[in-house]
């Protein structure tokens, strides 16, 4: 019972969560998002430029996005970020002061593009290849047939595994501590480790995995019922479709199919 109840005060002390709490809604959190999302963003956009370079037909482009992909995809989220966050710190420094946040992003934009990249790459792939032809008969050159037919099909098939990218942004965004923040910079994880330090009481660390289970578990919901409507697509049918399942039930459509 006494290693019980020092379990429950070291982990979940409410005192200690009421404590970090405000902090972590009103500065935590908003960094967690700016990390993330950001880099979601910037990630999605060179990961469609890697995933076009990979399917290109010149080895020039195509060789090299193999490389990035392999590297950044071999290389630990921490490697990568430290090397970004410190080996390019002076120039950081220079641009826009003693901010690691934009060194941060871009590491983590790196880093999910090697990702982003190969989902988009498999997303177009999968698409058949009548869809090109069918374009291409139609006067659409290949990089529109590419713009408006394939890439967006491509990008639909392989939303749900974007989305799961996109959590593993939300937890990656925590390794932005090692490049060193200011008060005012700190993430959820941060506040976290900070107070659990300050106190000597581990709660808050607690608290702060509480916040990325809220913004995580409803992203992987999401990507469920999105993987569920476009595999299944809608269960309703169409009025039209209705009518003509009716016709096709009466009796003298059936008796006229007979012999």
């Amino acid at each position: 019972m006494d290693r019980l109840s020092t379990l429950w005060e070291t982990f979940f002390d409410a005192d200690s969560m009421r404590e970090a709490l405000p902090e972590m809604l009103t500065v935590g959190l908003p960094n967690t998002l700016i990390l993330a999302i950001s880099a979601a963003l910037l990630g999605s956009v060179l990961g469609m430029a890697l995933a076009v370079a990979g399917i290109s037909r010149s080895r020039w482009l195509r060789w090299p996005a193999r490389v990035y992909t392999d590297v950044f995809r071999g290389l630990p989220a921490a490697a990568t970020i430290l090397l970004i966050g410190v080996g390019l710190a002076p120039l950081g420094m220079q641009v826009w002061g003693p901010n690691p946040y934009p060194l941060g992003i871009l590491a983590l934009s790196l880093i999910a593009a090697a990702y982003i990249g190969e989902i988009f790459r498999a997303g177009i792939q999968s698409v058949e290849a009548a869809q090109l032809e069918g374009a291409r008969a139609l006067g659409l050159s290949w990089g529109e047939a590419m713009r408006l037919v394939i890439v967006p099909q491509g990008i639909r098939r392989v939303l749900p595994a974007w989305v799961n990218q996109l959590i593993a942004l939300i937890k990656d965004s925590s390794l932005v501590y090692f490049l060193g923040l200011l008060a005012s910079q700190r993430e959820l994880f941060r506040i976290g480790q900070d107070y659990a330090a300050n106190t000597g009481n581990q709660s808050a660390l607690l608290l702060a995995g509480l916040f990325y289970l809220t913004l995580t578990v409803p992203l992987t919901h999401a990507v469920n019922w999105i993987d569920r409507r476009l595999r299944h697509g809608r269960q309703a049918t169409a009025p039209g479709d209705a009518d003509d399942d009716l016709d096709l039930a009466l009796p003298g459509a059936a008796g006229g199919n007979q012999r």
